[in-house]
């Protein structure tokens, strides 16, 4: 264990967090997001939902100033986004460059982003369309 890091980022989760350069995506999967069939590398987080691990990951990750949102989405389907969504706005826009809009993509784009991610995490989450994509961005 280390000081002020949540015991919900794993020694691999903390590894690959190091790695990642600025540019690089970190995919969170919801259960149902096909992970190891979609991931260069892959982290299993089983027993996580999506909003606790981006609550501890966020002080860590600065997210990328250069491009035009803050995360990006899986289009749901239905009248009303997803709840857990909102949650991802207000986790978000506490941290510099998080106040961007957040971008949907069709569920094909969305698996295609994935497979050239760096890293994917793969959660319990439970809500549906609940995966989202991070782009880091550079350490000052």
């Amino acid at each position: 264990m280390l000081q002020g890091i949540k015991p919900h980022i794993s020694p691999e989760l903390l590894k690959i967090l190091m790695e990642m350069g600025h540019g690089d995506e970190l995919v969170f999967g919801d259960s149902n997001f096909p992970a190891a069939s979609h991931a260069q590398r892959l982290v299993r987080a089983d027993g996580h939902s999506i909003t606790t691990l981006l609550d501890a990951i966020l002080p860590l990750f600065p997210l990328d100033y250069a491009v035009d949102f803050t995360a990006l989405l899986m289009a749901y389907c239905g009248d009303r986004e997803p709840l857990v969504w909102s949650r991802y706005r207000q986790l978000l826009g506490a941290y510099p460059n998080g106040d961007k809009p957040l971008q949907t993509l069709t569920k094909p784009e969305f698996y295609e982003r994935s497979t050239k991610a760096y890293c994917v995490v793969a959660t319990s989450e439970a809500e549906s369309f609940a995966n989202l994509i991070i782009r880091k961005g550079v350490v000052k």
